[in-house]
């Protein structure tokens, strides 16, 4: 029996925060249907996670077996490479325009296109790097506009740490987070060579202190798709259970 398979449509987004037009790729289950409610994930790197993290195929596999929730999933592709960084890195030029472009500008379209749960708890953000990086920094800003957050190997410096001090209320935000034992020595896209590994587990360690609601892990591997990919179905799996099971 061949596996039912969701669509992925383009839709063109003007975005008044950041000046432009975004591109939006759109997952849709094979059973999509306006009579339901969905949960939303959003992905930064959107392009990637399709491709190379082939989320789409993984979401249409869950969704048949009935092992995770419906969801919809919105990936937002970055322009190239300096693009990404002005938008994604904390000391990027348009990183807080960004910021609110997904909580001011995108969540309520998606609300006004999609029958979504909007709340919180419905909406979750997704990257790998630097795209964990923005995704963690605006689901702290936004906490009731984000309620969950995937962390595939995030760039975790001194302004992640300071910020994820700064939270207030950490019951708001769920927490998926792995790292690779292998990324110590990292490639930045500024061709410069960092440890990845030793500032997640800093990292790791305040998610645990201020009690996030949290899961965490160290996989064998280091800082590419060969590892993210697999591990997203365990991650789409934790975070959107499929709460009809027994």
């Amino acid at each position: 029996m061949s596996q039912s398979r969701g669509t992925i449509k383009d839709i063109t987004f003007a975005s008044q925060e950041l000046g432009e037009d975004i591109q939006l790729l759109v997952y849709l289950p094979a059973s999509f249907s306006p009579l339901y409610k969905y949960s939303v994930v959003i992905a930064q790197d959107g392009r990637d996670y399709f491709q190379l993290g082939r989320i789409g195929r993984t979401a249409d596999e869950l969704l048949e077996n009935k092992d995770i929730e419906n969801i919809i999933i919105i990936g937002i592709p970055y322009k190239n490479v300096e693009d990404r960084r002005r938008k994604y890195h904390p000391s990027g030029e348009q990183h807080q325009a960004y910021i609110r472009f997904l909580a001011h500008e995108l969540v309520p379209f998606l609300d006004d296109e999609f029958p979504t749960y909007q709340m919180g708890m419905g909406r979750s953000l997704i990257g790998d790097s630097l795209a964990a990086t923005v995704s963690l920094l605006a689901a702290i800003q936004y906490p009731h506009t984000f309620g969950k957050v995937i962390l595939q190997s995030p760039m975790v410096n001194e302004d992640v740490m300071d910020a994820v001090k700064a939270v207030k209320e950490p019951h708001l935000l769920h927490i998926y987070h792995v790292i690779g034992k292998e990324e110590t020595t990292v490639k930045t896209t500024k061709g410069e060579i960092e440890d990845f590994l030793t500032p997640n587990r800093e990292l790791s360690k305040l998610f645990n202190e201020l009690k996030f609601p949290y899961f965490y892990e160290e996989f064998d591997g280091n800082h590419t798709w060969t590892y993210w990919q697999p591990d997203l179905k365990r991650a789409l799996q934790q975070m959107f259970p499929n709460s009809l099971q027994d």
